[in-house]
């Protein structure tokens, strides 16, 4: 093996090629030995190799076993004499067959000598050159083994710097640490003499042969770093060989699994031997000296990380790849070979204090000024996911407390250290309440110095020691912050407090309220931790005075408009620091004043110009304006207290010439228009004319000039310029109207990177940590494409507006909301696809989280509304899943979202977002039904399937009360087989499954969930269960001729449901507990409700249908009649009084009752809805409901008390019939009745008598062969006797009551139209003076009636025929004063008139009393004792009624506006106490016997009437008190 098998030929030249080419058995043969083997070949022979020679003898030679073993004998003498140990140990055999293995020729029959032959072979010459040089084998050995290993890491071609071995390196180094083993075994290895030998030549070394030396168990890499004295040497060498392999590893190459295991075992070795709690004694070192050099290489390692991150490299180069493979080191599957976990926390431990502590050289003003830079967004991906892996194993109470103890005792970086709470909130949902407030009474001491802490780098804050405990729970670390600093006026607490809250602010609403939120709880209260002494507020003020010079603009508007809660003592502070703050900010030219009237507060970036921030306001200020019809508060707010900005930049963006689009906007996609500010010459402006019918924008200009709240001058230039401004040609609008999106593209392709990047973390188990990373990158990604401030969360209260008829948004919103909504469906699916709902993680809730925000809410909702409610039926499967399980999500986080003010065609009302989706899901149509009834499905399914059976009672909340009812209705309506008793599935299925297949079949997945027990257990809870009352809702917006169902299924679908699902079942449960009657009282009550609803009039234009244009009740209205007349022809009840009326009376007096009893136009016009309603659904039931239904053996008269009452308090119109065994005993008996009860309603008869009798007669025919009822004959007469009276011929006798023929002579001369009636009036001569008096009564509401009505005045004036029935009345000298004295009390003639007259026209008596005023009779007046009581109590109630408004509504009404009309109600008023005050000394004696009573009423309405009868009434008392003195 060391020596020459065949020498070269004479005169022959090898080259160095063929030398080393030559097997090293040949190439270290003597020249001696060479010559002797050449001289037997000859000199013409070839040449040979060594092993061929010896296969020759071997083949020739026959020996026996003797001569075997001399040959082997010899062989090996002469081998071990021409050694070269070099290059023996890295002699690496061929494969078999090309050459003759050296195990077969020296130990040929040996059982397995051929694997330990070589070493074998090796250790014996080693022992043999040992014992010749005089040193020890193992020594020797180790120096040749380490000589091996040399050669062959600079054996490579490939030049310095690297650490990976080549595949013929790997192979050489194979076969030599077999031998290295084999000695080892032999004990002829010492390992610390091959480290020393291997440090001697440690730049030659490469890492991956000391990794194998370790893996192959020869030397460990502990002992091997052990073994060097320089500990420095060793960690510099370290730490550059660990980066080169974290450039290979990343490097695309065929051996990177081999890096990744050669950097997992360092790794695992440093951190166990650095990071372990008990040193290891074995070592032959001191172990702390180990412990050292792996925490020193650690530590060198991150932070040549950390300085690359911080000198911005590049993505794909060497250093970046570096980079991320170092930190992907930190990854917790990396130290599973690590028995305890305590080292690896106590190394993740140390790492994050490296982190927080790398240079400090920023200063907390820095850190102020600063902050906002800081965002997770906005910190390099490198670092945030280092902070991710390094939170894996550590819980959020022991990170805070960390953080907490690092801030305590060192130095820290103050930009790592607000990423770090940055990444914090958004990575670990458990840490989100990191700034949750807790407000305490707190003593304050006197404060510390902010400046110098401000302007000098911190050593540390020692202020963040708690004193309860060691490691705070992350939802109190702020609050005990803010605690500690005010109990101790630590000025380090309070920075601390400040910038960490700040910080969590800027993360957006999925993670934090803002700062003004915030701000506003910790101090904006008196229980603030200001709030407890002087010293506090000092202390408080002056740390915000100090942060002024370095304070954001936002902040500081922040702190003005919603500052602390100061006692009005102590005001100074407050005004103090809001003069500095004001200062502050005009010197970075920024206005309190300029700020938008919406603008966002809670955004940390750059203020808006306040250009751009008007032309938001002015959309903003339109949108209220639109749903509240009134000027918005804040717009007349500003117009007075913010008067620069209103003037200078509101108006202006709000009075812009008008671009209105000639074509017609599609529905629901509308925008609004665009201008340019007034001032800019016409000939520039992008618009034209105004538009002919005035839209919102104008209207709120209309309504600001008619408040005086635009200037003149200004408004004048607006109409000017909307006057010119068609000039502008509509090409150059065209292409400017091209160019101004553009400058949003690019952000609009980084969200749409970052939302594709979303999906493949959504459907990859392995990359569920990155989701919140990568929600907090779409979530400035969003801010980026929408113009977002920093933190646009605060919604401060403010509803949002939505219009369901026409919603709109602006159209680059719409590309955004499309794009997110899009994503979020498309997600879903692809999650769907892998997992079910509960095991796809939170990345869904956290994704609707990003999209709650103030600015972007309105236009999310609104294009709901648009895709859901105008454009349903269009939709795909996949997209109603997706905005179900959106809906669910909104849900989730109803209590951070602000109610919805939806418009037309609904009321406008605050609703709950989750409840928005009733009214966007009607269930009129079949196709609307469909829809409704797949997004229920979905819905409902997805909100049983995410959340846990633990966690019921938080899908219950997610899920709107509304939807559950409606997927009961149709499920209901729709399938037959859902009425039978429920037959439970298989609880194993599951409800999602169907809505994941490829083709959806909505109707088995619909009957899938209806028989899962999970949803009989949800229905169960309360407001859950379809009722009765439900049902009737949802059944009456059903649009017959579009319906799904045929006529006749849709009355066999209502007949199961009235009669055998929701009358026998409990009230308990939403039924009727049997009682029909209660089914005819509910039904009423929620057809009249849905007949008054806007939505009864949305589903056609023509409103003269039954019932109010309600064209989906028609059929339920039937079913009314049905279950009417069922009550009609049942049995009365055993065992119970015959019931008295109807039970409809009572509802509907219950009903008018709850409204409102003011006069004002609107409580009467809501008053005369009601009633209409009532009269239409009376005359569409059997007639026995007005009068009831007596039995045919009784002859009593019908019970009419309810009807009567009904018909007293609210109604006037005559439909009274009665069903009995004798018809005209029982309409005498109930007509009678009237005549005392309810004589309003003979006087409705005589007023219509011209349309009523011919359907009476005709009615009466019907019923009967006899003649009209004697009454109904009395009425007649009544009517005959007024026309008669007109006629020429003299007038019969009155045939009846004076009253009932006095009303049909006032309906008859009202009917007449004549100039004059003084001639009628004589032929009443003889007819009795009652009959006068109750004429004039008529005439007298007549007169009122004209007042409430003008239209009813004829061709007579109203007040011409009560002065002409008054004069006769005077003339015969009948007393007509009583009139004015009615009251209930009265047995005849007070209670039959005041029931002839609505309550609203007796309390308008006083004006009719003295509207005759002039043409009173005064001496015959002043005769009468009843005068001066009269005429003082109408002269005190019509100032009453003047005081309250009521004159002047009614002469409004009598005069088309007028106020100045003649006889206006100042001059009625006027005229009535001049009269009083000169009737009152004229008066007699007997009409001051009441005169108390006057007194005492006129107390606080007419001092002077009250002095005039004190004065009169002590003339009556002491007469001689006023005569002339008798002096003689």
């Amino acid at each position: 093996m060391g020596a020459r098998a065949c020498p070269r030929p004479m005169g022959r030249k090898r080259g160095p090629e063929s030398e080393r080419r030559r097997p090293w058995l040949v190439r270290d043969m003597s020249a001696s030995q060479a010559l002797g083997a050449a001289s037997d070949l000859g000199q013409g022979g070839c040449r040979r190799a060594w092993v061929e020679l010896l296969a020759g003898r071997v083949k020739r030679q026959k020996l026996g076993p003797e001569g075997e073993q001399k040959v082997r004998e010899s062989a090996v003498r002469l081998l071990r004499s021409h050694l070269n140990l070099g290059d023996l140990v890295l002699e690496v055999e061929g494969p078999p067959g090309k050459q003759l293995c050296l195990s077969r020729l020296i130990d040929y029959d040996g059982p397995g000598a051929h694997i330990d032959l070589s070493s074998s072979l090796i250790g014996s010459a080693l022992r043999d050159q040992a014992a010749q040089l005089g040193v020890p084998a193992a020594v020797l050995c180790s120096q040749v083994v380490a000589s091996g290993l040399v050669r062959v890491c600079e054996a490579d071609a490939v030049p310095p710097p690297k650490v990976l071995l080549t595949p013929d390196q790997r192979k050489k180094l194979s076969s030599l640490f077999e031998i290295a083993q084999n000695l080892l075994a032999q004990s002829m290895f010492s390992r610390l003499s091959f480290c020393q030998e291997l440090w001697k030549v440690q730049n030659s070394l490469l890492l991956e042969a000391v990794w194998r030396l370790h893996v192959q168990s020869i030397v460990s890499l502990q002992e091997l770093l052990e073994s060097h004295a320089d500990s420095q040497a060793v960690v510099a060498w370290l730490s550059r060989d660990l980066r080169l392999l974290c450039e290979q590893t990343e490097a695309p190459c065929k051996h990177a699994d081999v890096a990744r295991a050669m950097l997992a075992d360092f790794v695992q070795m440093l951190v166990s031997r650095g990071f372990q709690k008990n040193a290891d004694v074995r070592g032959t070192v001191d172990p702390e000296w180990m412990s050292q050099v792996a925490v020193a290489v650690l530590e060198r390692m991150l932070a040549s990380a950390l300085e690359a991150l911080a000198a911005g490299i590049q993505e794909g180069s060497a250093a970046h790849k570096a980079v991320s493979c170092w930190f992907g080191v930190f990854s917790g599957h990396m130290y599973g070979s690590i028995i305890s976990t305590e080292s690896p926390k106590r190394f993740f431990c140390h790492t994050l204090t490296q982190i927080l502590t790398h240079k400090p050289v920023l200063k907390v003003s820095d850190a102020v000024q600063m902050q906002r830079e800081w965002s997770f967004a906005r910190t390099p991906p490198l670092l945030s996911g280092l902070y991710r892996r390094l939170f894996v194993i550590l819980s959020p109470e022991e990170l805070v407390g960390h953080l907490q103890e690092v801030l305590e005792t060192q130095e820290v970086n103050w930009q790592h250290v607000l990423s770090c709470v940055s990444t914090l909130v958004i990575c670990l949902p458990d840490a989100q309440q990191l700034v949750n407030v807790r407000i305490e009474a707190l003593p304050a001491y006197p404060a510390g110095a902010l400046w110098t802490a401000l302007c000098c780098r911190p050593a540390r804050v020692p202020a963040a020691r708690l004193r309860v405990g060691r490691h705070p729970g992350p939802e109190d670390w702020v609050s005990r912050l803010l605690t500690h600093a005010f109990e101790s006026c630590d000025l380090d607490s309070m920075v601390l407090a400040f910038l960490v809250a700040r910080q969590a602010a800027l993360e957006g609403p999925a993670a934090f309220p803002s700062y003004a939120a915030w701000f506003q709880a910790a101090f904006g209260s008196a229980r603030g931790f200001h709030g407890s002494s002087k010293k506090a507020l000092v202390f408080l003020f002056k740390f915000l005075s100090d942060l002024v010079p370095f304070e954001a603009p936002r902040y500081l508007q922040v702190h003005i408009l919603h500052p602390p809660l100061v006692p009005s003592k102590y005001r100074t502070l407050l005004t103090d620091y809001v003069a500095l703050a004001r200062t502050r900010l005009a010197d970075l030219k920024v206005s309190v004043e300029n700020m938008g009237l919406y603008e966002d507060l809670s955004s940390a970036g750059d203020v808006t110009e306040p250009r751009c921030q008007a032309a938001q306001d002015v959309e903003k200020a339109i949108m209220v304006f639109e749903h509240t019809g009134k000027i918005p508060a804040a717009v007349l707010e500003a117009s007075i207290f913010r008067r620069s900005y209103y003037l200078s930049h509101f108006l202006p963006a709000l009075l812009t010439p008008r671009v209105v689009s000639t074509r017609r906007r599609e529905r629901g996609a509308g925008s609004a228009e665009r201008g340019v500010p007034v001032g800019v010459s016409p000939k520039s402006c992008l618009s034209s004319q105004l538009p002919r019918v005035p839209d919102s924008r104008a209207a709120l200009i209309e309504s600001l000039r008619r408040a005086d709240k635009i200037p003149p001058s200004l408004y004048s230039t607006y109409r000017q310029a909307c006057s010119t401004v068609g000039e502008k040609k509509p090409e150059d609008a065209a292409s400017q109207r091209e160019v101004e999106p553009s400058c949003k593209e690019e952000p609009l392709g980084l969200l749409t990177t970052a939302l594709r990047e979303l999906r493949a973390s959504v459907t990859d188990p392995t990359q569920r940590d990155a989701l919140l990373a990568q929600m907090a990158v779409i979530s400035e990604q969003l801010r980026s494409a929408l113009g977002l401030g920093e933190d646009d969360s605060d919604f401060e209260g403010a509803p949002v507006q939505l219009s369901v008829r026409a919603p709109k948004l602006q159209p680059w919103e719409q590309r955004v909301v499309d794009l997110l909504l899009t994503s979020f469906c498309q997600n879903l699916m692809a999650a769907s696809s892998v997992a079910p709902p509960d095991r796809q993680g939170p990345w869904a809730a956290h994704f609707v989280r990003t999209l709650c925000r103030r600015r972007l809410l309105p236009a999310l909702l609104s294009r709901l509304c648009q895709l859901l409610h105008h454009q349903g039926p269009s939709l795909s499967a996949s997209h109603v899943v997706g905005l179900a399980a959106l809906a669910v999500h909104l849900g989730e986080s109803r209590s951070a979202l602000p109610e919805v003010h939806v418009g037309p065609p609904t009321p406008a009302r605050g609703l709950p977002v989750p409840e928005l989706f009733d009214i966007l899901l009607p269930c009129r149509t079949q196709e609307s039904s469909a829809l409704c009834l797949k997004f229920c499905t979905a819905a409902i399914s997805y909100s049983l399937c995410k959340f846990s059976p633990q966690s019921r009672d938080i899908s219950y909340s997610c899920l709107s009360p509304g939807l559950i009812k409606k997927f009961q209705f149709m499920v209901f309506r729709w399938f037959s087989e859902a009425r039978d008793p429920p037959s439970w599935e298989d609880p194993a299925s599951s409800p999602w499954r169907p809505l994941c297949l490829p083709s959806v079949d909505w109707q088995r997945a619909a009957l899938c969930l209806w028989k899962q027990r999970t949803l009989r257990e949800l229905l169960k809870q309360e407001g859950l269960h379809l009722t009765y009352r439900d049902w009737l809702q949802l059944e009456l917006e059903i649009q017959p001729e579009v319906d799904s169902l045929s006529d006749t299924e849709r009355q066999d679908f209502h007949q199961w449901a009235i009669h055998q699902h929701f009358l026998p079942a409990p009230s308990a449960t939403g039924g009727c507990d049997g009682d029909l009657e209660v089914a005819c009282a509910t039904l009423v009550d929620v057809l009249m409700d849905f007949c008054q609803s806007s939505r009864s009039y949305d589903h056609s234009e023509n409103s003269d249908l039954v019932l109010g244009g309600c064209t989906g009740n028609r059929d339920i209205f039937s079913r009314l009649q049905e279950m009417a007349a069922d009550l009609e022809q049942g049995p009365a009840p055993l065992g119970h009084a015959a019931p008295r009326g109807h039970f409809l009376f009572g509802v509907f007096c219950r009903r008018l009752q709850a409204l409102a009893r003011g006069w004002d136009v609107a409580s009467r016009l809501q008053r005369q809805q009601e009633l209409l309603m009532c009269k239409r659904i009376l005359l569409g039931l059997p007639p026995s409901v007005l009068v009831g239904s007596p039995r045919l053996e009784q002859l009593a008269a019908p019970d009419c008390d309810d009807f009567f009452h009904l018909v007293n308090s609210e109604l006037g119109l005559l439909n009274a019939c009665s069903r009995s065994r004798d018809p005209s005993l029982a309409a005498d008996l109930t007509l009678t009745a009237c005549q005392t009860q309810c004589p309003l309603l003979l006087t409705s008869a005589l007023l219509w008598w011209p349309h009523l009798e011919p359907e009476l007669h005709r009615r009466w025919r019907r019923c009967s062969q006899s003649p009209l009822p004697a009454e109904l004959r009395r009425l007649q007469e009544a009517r005959h006797f007024a026309r008669s009276v007109l006629s020429p011929l003299a007038a019969p006798p009155t045939p009846g009551p004076a009253w009932l023929c006095a009303a049909a002579l006032h309906f008859v001369i009202r009917r007449a139209g004549k100039e004059s009636i003084r001639w009628e009036l004589g032929q009443l001569d003889g007819q009795g003076e009652e009959l006068l008096v109750f004429l004039f009564f008529f005439s007298l509401m007549g007169l009122l009636s004209s007042h409430l009505t003008p239209q009813a005045a004829g061709s007579l004036k109203p007040l011409d025929v009560c002065a002409e029935v008054l004069g006769c009345l005077q003339r015969k000298r009948v007393s007509w004063l009583p009139l004015f004295q009615l009251t209930e009390t009265d047995a005849g003639l007070g209670r039959t008139l005041l029931r002839l007259a609505p309550d609203h026209q007796v309390r308008l008596l006083p004006l009719a009393f003295y509207s005759l005023l002039s043409y009173f009779d005064e001496d015959a007046l002043l005769q009468e004792d009843a005068f001066l009581h009269v005429a003082v109590n109408m002269y005190l109630k019509l100032v009453g009624l003047f005081v309250a408004g009521e004159t002047g509504a009614v002469w409004t009404l009598a005069h088309g506006g007028d106020l100045q009309a003649q006889g206006d109600p100042v001059s009625l008023i006027t005229n009535a106490r001049l009269f009083l005050l000169q009737s009152i000394p004229r008066c007699p004696k007997r009409s001051f016997s009441d005169v108390a009573e006057l007194l005492g009423a006129s107390a606080d309405c007419d001092p002077e009437v009250r002095a005039a009868l004190l004065s009169r009434q002590q003339a009556v008392l002491d007469p001689d008190l006023y005569q002339a003195p008798r002096l003689f």
